[in-house]
């Protein structure tokens, strides 16, 4: 399967990763750490981030496919006896995608940002403040009203939780969906203020 973004993946060797010149990558980062897939557009290669330990070691950079030896989704990072076997599974957030993984949903969705690298890697890069941050795949329209039950639970979780809803045109906020009735959606050529994030209507 493509590489989509959020995914999580391992590279051949420290010179699979190109374009980027960061001094901290060149110290910090190794083969051994994954990159994670990113938005943007090219015909031959995957976008990807480097992330160090600090919020604002953040790193932009492409790698061909047939570098990428291990790839871990976001989907992959829900299963509840791999939360529970967490390192981390006091803290928070994992906490939260536990509460989640106990319940069955409609859609396939996943843990992303600071506490899926922490669960994929087991780098303690989450604090007591940190957000759970989620990915939803909606490749097919949705209501407002199919997420309510998802939302109720999220305003009882532990820690503040963040939903990404994913369409085949790109990523918007559920939030700010449900808040205001239209989104920027995030798409490869970058965002867009639509009303429909599944038609990408101006």
């Amino acid at each position: 399967m493509t590489p989509r973004p959020h995914d999580l993946l391992w590279l051949r060797d420290r010179a699979s990763l190109h374009g980027i010149t960061d001094a901290w990558v060149e110290t910090l980062w190794h083969s051994g750490l994954p990159v994670v897939v990113r938005r943007d557009v090219d015909d031959e290669r995957i976008p990807v981030g480097v992330r160090g330990m600090r919020r604002e070691q953040r790193a932009a950079g492409w790698v061909a496919a047939e570098a990428v030896v291990k790839r871990v989704t976001p989907e992959d990072l829900t299963d509840l006896n791999r939360l529970l076997r967490s390192p981390f599974v006091s803290q928070q957030p994992v906490q939260a995608a536990i509460q989640l993984a106990q319940r069955r949903w409609p859609w396939a969705w996943g843990v992303t940002g600071s506490t899926g690298y922490a669960l994929a890697t087991e780098i303690p890069v989450l604090h007591a403040a940190s957000d759970l941050d989620l990915t939803l795949r909606a490749p097919e329209p949705l209501q407002p009203a199919q997420f309510t039950a998802w939302q109720a639970l999220i305003a009882q979780l532990p820690c503040r939780a963040d939903t990404q809803v994913e369409t085949p045109a790109g990523a918007f906020s559920l939030n700010e969906w449900l808040r205001d009735g239209r989104v920027l959606l995030k798409t490869n050529q970058g965002p867009r203020l639509v009303r429909d994030p599944w038609h990408r209507e101006a």
